[in-house]
């Protein structure tokens, strides 16, 4: 089989996302990952009111918009330093949690799983119960997912008033202060999901699959009882593991967590590795973890259509400056190339559970490597973690406590707001003067996933997870769809 180019354009994803790759003798030999539409929100910003990216900002995305909502209030709190009261901090640490909740089993079940009822594996003897799963408006999973996600979302609603786009949230606390029957509807729906979620998607209790800690485990788990076998997490096991998905998609084994979810300080949390976050912050370089440090971020542009600079330049440097140069030039893409220490960093629910220290994804990786199987699976079982500590926060919130801590008028300064939103590491950086926005540069997650090239010729970490796959058929490359999908790429929030 000869050389050849193939362009994939993507559906099924947030934005307009095209992938273009090589492929020699049937294999992947090279890869392009290019953001075709510019937003300019970063430039719309500039001139504006101090504040005024607290609802901006959210319009980025329409699925996480709560983190981008806490990523601008955090940068703000940063400029006139002052720490929200503990309160506060749990209503925007619940209302985020849920955003990842809802995001991550509709991102699973309606865009991942609907691969699996692809031509490709007709003659599966798993497609038949593929298809009657996950067809797509059809499938019994995707039908119940849309009506049990869009029910667990009122919890934003209640709290910020509205979803998506709420901004409740402040320099210094919050503005929605819930009452005691607000906090007693909250519990209620989560109840409601945590029995959705632990019947139909894990088949056991919250409790049970905490105990699976190795391979071992997790297989003896499966071959345990039905409603283990036959839960959707059951079959994610069975399907990805019979196609193959546990041996592609690997990329560079660099791992990356800013920190996220602010411990109030009279919580019955507690975080790992002796930080204030809930998730902690790290980077992962063959297998080490070395501590996160905020000015090893820089965004290269030699391959994104803006004006070039030389190398990369950290965010409170950093420039965005639109040169759209068609074929003239390497670029070809619109989002940057953000960087850690030089090297392309994948971030999301696996980095998350790797640097938190979770045993069941570390023996995964330790006998297999980062794959598309263990991407996805850390996103199918992060409520796990999630749903309980939600339930403890809610418990501990005060009706008659302190939301808000006065930040006085935000006239000069500057700050950053890091946070994760579902899909990983999300950073906003700001300058004000004369009470208006100087600079503001933003950093999603998808940017640092699904970045081109660097000043380096570096590939981004989806470009350098395709380099390698076994394509069946070039006329469906579903291998292709199967790693960048296993990503839960967003391009409207990449091309902000």
């Amino acid at each position: 089989m000869s050389k050849m180019k193939i362009n994939i354009p993507l559906n099924r994803v947030e934005g307009d996302l095209e992938i273009s790759v090589d492929i020699d003798n049937g294999i992947v030999s090279d890869a392009w990952s290019s953001g075709t539409l510019y937003r300019g929100f970063e430039k719309i910003l500039l001139g504006r009111g101090a504040m005024d990216g607290l609802v901006i900002t959210p319009r980025i995305c329409g699925i996480c918009s709560t983190s981008h909502l806490t990523a601008a209030a955090k940068a703000l709190d940063a400029v006139v330093k002052v720490n929200p009261p503990p309160d506060a901090i749990r209503i925007r640490n619940i209302v985020q949690m849920t955003e990842h909740i809802q995001s991550d089993i509709r991102h699973a079940f309606l865009m991942f799983a609907v691969d699996f009822v692809n031509q490709a594996y007709k003659k599966s003897p798993l497609f038949e119960e593929a298809v009657r799963r996950y067809e797509p408006f059809k499938g019994e999973t995707v039908i119940q997912t849309i009506k049990e996600t869009k029910k667990l979302i009122e919890i934003i609603a209640i709290i910020g008033g509205q979803w998506p786009h709420s901004s409740y949230m402040v320099p210094g606390g919050i503005v929605s202060v819930p009452s005691a029957s607000d906090l007693l509807q909250c519990r209620l729906l989560l109840n409601q999901y945590r029995n959705w979620y632990e019947k139909r998607i894990i088949g056991c209790s919250l409790e049970r699959f905490k105990e699976i800690i190795s391979v071992a485990d997790l297989n003896a788990w499966l071959e345990e009882c039905n409603s283990h076998w036959e839960s959707d997490l059951g079959f994610y096991i069975r399907f990805t593991r019979a196609m193959g998905l546990d041996k592609i998609g690997r990329g560079h084994d660099f791992l990356l967590s800013y920190g996220s979810l602010d411990l109030p300080s009279d919580t019955k949390i507690k975080g790992s590795k002796d930080q204030n976050f809930l998730i902690p912050s790290g980077f992962i370089n063959n297998k080490s973890i070395d501590e996160f440090n905020s000015s090893k971020i820089t965004e290269h542009v030699a391959y994104s259509w803006y004006m070039d600079h030389e190398g990369g330049k950290h965010p409170f440097d950093g420039e965005t400056k639109p040169y759209a140069t068609g074929n003239e030039s390497r670029k070809y893409s619109w989002s940057k190339a953000p960087r850690y220490d030089g090297f392309a960093a994948e971030t999301g629910p696996l980095a998350e559970m790797v640097i938190s220290g979770n045993k069941l994804i570390d023996d995964l990786i330790t006998c297999k490597g980062i794959s598309v199987f263990v991407r996805e699976l850390a996103r199918i079982i992060r409520s796990i973690e999630l749903i309980p500590i939600i339930e403890t926060w809610i418990s501990e919130v005060s009706c008659n406590g302190n939301f808000y801590k006065s930040p006085g008028e935000i006239i000069e300064g500057e700050g950053y707001g890091l946070t994760h939103a579902s899909r990983g590491a999300l950073g906003h950086w700001v300058k004000i003067k004369d009470g208006k926005i100087l600079h503001y540069q933003i950093i999603t997650p998808t940017a640092w996933n699904a970045s081109p090239r660097d000043s380096d010729g570096i590939r981004g970490p989806i470009e350098e997870a395709l380099v390698g796959t076994p394509v069946q058929d070039i006329s469906n490359p579903i291998e292709v769809g199967h790693i960048v999908r296993s990503f839960d790429v967003c391009l409207v929030c990449t091309v902000h």
